[in-house]
């Protein structure tokens, strides 16, 4: 197996329950919410996209991970296996619509624990001036095995350090040296042109796709195109049922 894989975090800090049909209901009517803020946002969750060169693909460039959609490199945040289904997210860390998203996603990933492989590309977005660098954080972060602790530090702390015109590096080293990690390495991975090559690599292919805005979403291959919170869960539903 050679496709990238983080711990998730420890029961303490992120436990599992089973939620209960009200909190269901809650979820599900917050998230219809943030699905109208995405499309007003970024207006790309709900809609099919095209360009002047022809109709959009669907399905993912070729890839060498074992699961759809993946390279061997890609962070698969909740792996189960290739005979599971795989939901691809482009995101965006600096991105407000995949920030109001990042707790729903957690709820999804608790809610299909055990049946469904999440895993997320880098998509930085050029509007956002920090994006870069927080992609840059996290996959410093990656290489020493830190990945979802870095992707969740970012998404829980985005309004105190996004929609800055200055570079927040600093505050993304404090991060990591918060997080325990080897800072010695994680300047090096930080300064290695390699590791925002690694992130480019996510943005051509997304661009090949016509990934325009995020977060975007693929299950097994295939775009998700949503304007409700079911429509979510009923492919996933779907895909787990197959």
């Amino acid at each position: 197996m050679n496709t990238s894989k983080s711990k998730r975090p420890s029961p303490a800090t992120q436990p599992r329950r089973r939620m209960t049909p009200l909190k269901i209901g809650i979820i599900t009517a917050a998230v219809a919410i943030v699905l109208l803020l995405v499309a007003l946002i970024v207006g790309i969750a709900a809609q099919p996209r095209t360009s002047s060169d022809g109709p959009t693909s669907t399905t993912p460039a070729a890839a060498d991970g074992e699961l759809p959609g993946t390279r061997s490199n890609t962070h698969v945040l909740d792996e189960v296996g290739p005979d599971a289904p795989t939901l691809v997210e482009y995101l965006d860390f600096e991105c407000e619509a995949c920030g109001a998203f990042y707790p729903y996603i957690e709820q999804i990933r608790t809610q299909y624990d055990g049946k469904l492989n999440y895993a997320f590309r880098y998509f930085p977005l050029p509007g956002h001036f920090n994006s870069m660098n927080a992609a840059i954080a996290v996959e410093a972060a990656a290489q020493q095995g830190r990945v979802e602790d870095m992707y969740n530090k970012l998404f829980q702390t985005q309004t105190e350090w996004s929609e800055q015109q200055e570079s927040r590096a600093d505050t993304f080293r404090g991060y990591a040296e918060a997080l325990g990690l080897d800072m010695s390495a994680y300047d090096a991975a930080v300064a290695d042109p390699a590791t925002q090559a690694r992130v480019q690599q996510d943005v051509d292919e997304g661009r090949s796709l016509q990934v325009s805005g995020t977060p975007t979403f693929y299950l097994d291959g295939e775009l998700l195109e949503l304007s409700k919170y079911t429509d979510l869960t009923d492919a996933l539903d779907r895909a787990i049922a197959d």
